[in-house]
This record gives C-alpha cells, sequence and structure tokens, in this order.
C-alpha cells in the first residue's frame, strides 16, 4: 500500500522537481534569433504543459482552462505568470526542443543519484496513430481530403501493427537486470524515417557508462554500428551495438557482387565481427533483457497517458511537445517515487493524488 498524500501534496512536490531540469535545460539550448526574448520563458511555459500533461488534459484549451482555473497557485509557485491563450497556444508547438534537453538531463540526474544504472540500454522506436481520418497521397492529388485529416502525420509499416498512420517516438531506457526502467534520451517526429536514420542523433547524448546499446533489427547498419563502436579516427570506444542482423528474404535474388576494394573489406570484416560477438551467450542474454524492459515500457507509457488509440492533438510540433512532455513527467513521477521511498517504477498512485 502506498502511503496517502494530501490533494495538491503530489502536483507541488511535480512542479518543485520540473522547475530546476527546465531552467537547466533552456540554460543548455537557449533560444537564438532574431527579436526580444519572450517575457515569459521557455522553461516557465515548460512546466506548465508538464502540469497540464499530468492532469491528463488532452487538447490545449482544457489545458488552458485548468491552468487559468489554478492561475494563482501556479503563478505564486512558478514566480512567473501564466501566458495569454493565444501565446499559450503558439508557444506550445516549440517547447518540444527545450524538452529533449531536459529528458537527458533528467536521466543523468537519475544516474548519478543511482537510481539506475546506463550501463546496458535498450533503445526502441514506438508509433502513435494520428487523429481523424485516414488519408494518402491519392486523396491529396484528388483533393478530396477527408474532413479533419492530419496532413502532418506519415505512414510506416511493422509487423506488429501493419500499415499506420501516425507519429513515433524513440527512447532509449535502462535494460539493467533488475530494478526499474528509466528513460534516459528520447525523441518525437514522423511515424515514417527508419530507426537507423533516427538514432545517429542520439549517440553523442548516451551516458558515458554505457557500453551496451540493445536494438531491434531496424537500427542494423554499418555506419550506425560505425558511429557508436568506433571514433573519428578509427579505434574502438568500448561501446557495443547489439542488433540483429538483416537478412534477405528466400524469394529475394542474390546481392549482387561487387569488386571488394579495402573500405569495402573493412566493413564486412568489422560485420562479420559483430555477427559472431551477437551470438555469444552473453550478448544472447543481454538481448532477452530487450523484451522485458523496453517493449512494456511503451505499453506503461501509453496506459498511463491514453495514448494507445491516438495521438492528443493534430500536428507535428503539438505531438512532438505532448509526446516528449509526457516521458519528461513520467521522468519525474519516477524521482518522485523514489524521494518517497519506493524502489520501484508503481507511478499511478502519484497520478491519482495530483
Amino acid at each position: 500500500m502506498r502511503a496517502s498524500a494530501k490533494d495538491g501534496a503530489c502536483l507541488a512536490a511535480l512542479i518543485r522537481l520540473a522547475i530546476p531540469v527546465c531552467q537547466q535545460a533552456e540554460r543548455e539550448c537557449p533560444r537564438t534569433g532574431p527579436g526580444r526574448k519572450p517575457e515569459i520563458p521557455d522553461w516557465a511555459m515548460a512546466v506548465f504543459i508538464v502540469v497540464a500533461i499530468a492532469k491528463q488534459r488532452k487538447s490545449k484549451s482544457s489545458q488552458y482552462r485548468f491552468l487559468k482555473a489554478h492561475r494563482r497557485q501556479f503563478e505564486e509557485a512558478l514566480g512567473e505568470r501564466l501566458p495569454a491563450r493565444s501565446t499559450y497556444f503558439d508557444r506550445y508547438q516549440r517547447v518540444w526542443k527545450l524538452y529533449e534537453t531536459a529528458i537527458r538531463i533528467a536521466g543523468e540526474k537519475a544516474v548519478q543519484k543511482r537510481f539506475a544504472s546506463a550501463r546496458c540500454v535498450a533503445v526502441d522506436k514506438s508509433v502513435i496513430r494520428a487523429r481523424g481520418p485516414l488519408w494518402n497521397k491519392r486523396h491529396v492529388a484528388r483533393g478530396r481530403v477527408p474532413q479533419g485529416a492530419d496532413l502532418d502525420a506519415t505512414w510506416t509499416y511493422s509487423r506488429y501493427g501493419g500499415w499506420q498512420l501516425g507519429y513515433s517516438y524513440e527512447v532509449v531506457v535502462t535494460a539493467e537486470k533488475t530494478g526499474p526502467v528509466w528513460p534516459l534520451v528520447a525523441s518525437a517526429g514522423p511515424a515514417s524515417p527508419q530507426p537507423n536514420r533516427t538514432f545517429p542523433s542520439k549517440v553523442s547524448q548516451l551516458h558515458r557508462q554505457t557500453r551496451y546499446i540493445l536494438g531491434d533489427s531496424g537500427y542494423d547498419s554499418n555506419d550506425l554500428s560505425d558511429a557508436v563502436e568506433l571514433n573519428e579516427v578509427g579505434c574502438r570506444t568500448g561501446r557495443r551495438l547489439l542488433c540483429p542482423q538483416y537478412r534477405r528474404g528466400k524469394g529475394c535474388p542474390p546481392a549482387k557482387k561487387h569488386k571488394e576494394n579495402r573500405r569495402r573489406k573493412q566493413r564486412r570484416l568489422l560485420r562479420e565481427q559483430r555477427r559472431k560477438f551477437f551470438q555469444r551467450p552473453f550478448a544472447q542474454r543481454l538481448m532477452r533483457r530487450r523484451g522485458v524492459r523496453v517493449e512494456p515500457f511503451n505499453d506503461w507509457l501509453k496506459s498511463r497517458f491514453d495514448l494507445h488509440h491516438h495521438a492528443w492533438h493534430r500536428g507535428l510540433d503539438n505531438n512532438r511537445t505532448q509526446l516528449l512532455g509526457a516521458i519528461l513527467t513520467y521522468q519525474l513521477l519516477m524521482h518522485l517515487n523514489h524521494q518517497r521511498g519506493h524502489r520501484d517504477g508503481c507511478i499511478q498512485w502519484i497520478l491519482d493524488a495530483l
């Protein structure tokens, strides 16, 4: 049984946790470009949105109505005034960049406090269906796009869900043998890009403690493996990317044989070494963790924030903000849970007490 909390106590604690993380994220990625800085800083907007997401307010209108109804309490806690409705709607689409940095900072804090270990991590990309009716390029060409369709959404195919129209998020989580699952790095975007094209930008954001990265066959790429395992001069970094290597189907024609130069031979030998290492019992034991770490995390995140059926908003940047805000909220709830003395990943009781 979890200890009961007074009404509003958990929400106040969540705000106190979110403020320093969002402030540090703004310092690391400050606003650039012409024009004067806004009166309400980006970190305050990020905290306002985190509170609205934690309270399960799915539309921007309902979020703003909730914040306006409790504006005095929030303004006292943040020391910043609530923006106007139009300002909130406009800046909602821009906060996702700050959230990417804030998620990495919150993950580093969890490792620093020894709530989690980043030695072995798992990465996965998950799709969220778009709101509104389905559409494709033929509808656009004929000028018969269904009313209410989200034109920012893109199509993708997976063995689990088949063809889906929507958005996606990619998350790196801890994959230790025991302990709770902590998100460490995340991004959100269209559903169509392949994982081996979206993950390279996260390699530099991995914790220095990380040694093994577990992925599915979508992450099989020579360029990605080289980025993880080799540095700029070609020396090994001590890291390993473990994923099943792609194999051509039985019905596919055999690959054309090319003249093997020095670079092609080196890449072939490296790929053969990775295949042999992946077949070792040690590597297979690590890969089994992926199925009980990152896959359940996707289900937990979607269940806590009602994302199993479709996204909350229409538009790419709106959903980027919401998805990354939900992951940051998940991290903050995990921190709050550990502060209360619970060394597990059960955070539903905190959501119920907000």
